[in-house]
């Protein structure tokens, strides 16, 4: 079931729309700005992905063990002490990663002014984690752009022009499109479409091989339903407007349909291999990105 916006006593129509996402297009420097103080702060909170593997860079010097090939054994170090050591090398296989952020009319919400607009939290948090990923040596693309996964700051700067271009009538959802298997899809939205029309686009991309990992972004007014009284919600997409007499009144109904919907996307995200992870826009971003750069980081690479 889709679970409505809410905004308070006043209508929003597609002009308002239109104008915050101009707005929001318009704000591309600070968004990229922030997301990249956003991926620092995390960058150095966390020791990176580095792991042993085949590559040429060194990553640190650790006991030989029984089993290890003698000549890994590195004799330099181990002359310093009566110890062996072995020398590893740092893992340097790069991954194909497809990120996509909604930009559907939904996401142009906030319920406070103080509080950031869903879109430019999803796409802060989209391209610091874009950030993190072309630090750590990985290939990236959007999904839907026909582009190959590449490296470098250019590839970063692309991402940044394509989220923040305006799109009209962007969908709620990324389409199915066939990608190379085992790549990986980060999909950052508020996923409060149907279920019936998320399942297909993630058991299909987990048929493919893909893993996938969500970020719900979601007002703290969508958790709680605060408001109170006589309340018009207006659909942000097209779905018409309810003015409901005593708003608190639909509370516990709401609350119970909002945990289902909750409740069954992660069931089916579980059931994918894929992992969901929920930010509130009344929360900082960084903690959500250090959650999905460590589950990252715990799939093995193929």
């Amino acid at each position: 079931m889709s679970i409505p916006n809410p905004a308070i006593n006043n209508a929003v129509d597609a002009a308002a729309v239109r104008h915050r996402a101009e707005e929001a297009a318009s704000a591309l420097p600070p968004l990229l700005a922030m997301a990249e103080r956003v991926a620092t702060v995390v960058a150095q909170g966390e020791h990176g992905r580095r792991r042993a593997g085949t590559g040429d860079s060194f990553w640190q010097y650790r006991r030989y063990q029984a089993g290890d090939p003698v000549q890994n054994i590195d004799w330099r170090q181990s002359a310093k002490s009566a110890l062996a050591f072995v020398r590893e090398n740092e893992w340097e296989s790069a991954q194909n990663i497809y990120l996509w952020a909604d930009r559907s009319a939904s996401m142009n919400w906030h319920s406070h002014p103080d509080l950031p607009i869903k879109a430019d939290r999803a796409v802060v948090l989209t391209l610091a984690m874009a950030s993190l990923l072309i630090r750590g040596g990985e290939r990236i693309s959007g999904l839907e752009t026909g582009q190959r996964p590449s490296g470098g700051r250019a590839v970063l700067n692309r991402l940044a022009d394509e989220l923040t271009t305006q799109v009209e009538d962007a969908a709620g959802l990324p389409r199915l499109e066939q990608l190379r298997r085992h790549s990986r899809v980060v999909m950052v939205g508020d996923f409060l479409s149907p279920i019936h029309e998320i399942e297909p686009m993630i058991k299909g991309y987990a048929l493919q091989g893909i893993t996938g990992h969500i970020v719900q972004i979601c007002d703290p007014a969508e958790e709680a339903l605060p408001y109170t009284g006589r309340t018009q919600f207006e659909g942000l997409e097209g779905e018409g407007s309810a003015l409901i007499g005593r708003a608190d009144a639909v509370r516990e109904d709401y609350n119970s349909l909002r945990s289902a919907h909750c409740d069954t996307l992660a069931d089916l995200c579980r059931s994918a291999g894929w992992t969901l992870t929920v930010n509130r826009t009344d929360r900082p971003a960084e903690p959500t990105l250090l959650t999905l750069h460590m589950l990252m980081s715990e799939t093995v690479r193929v």
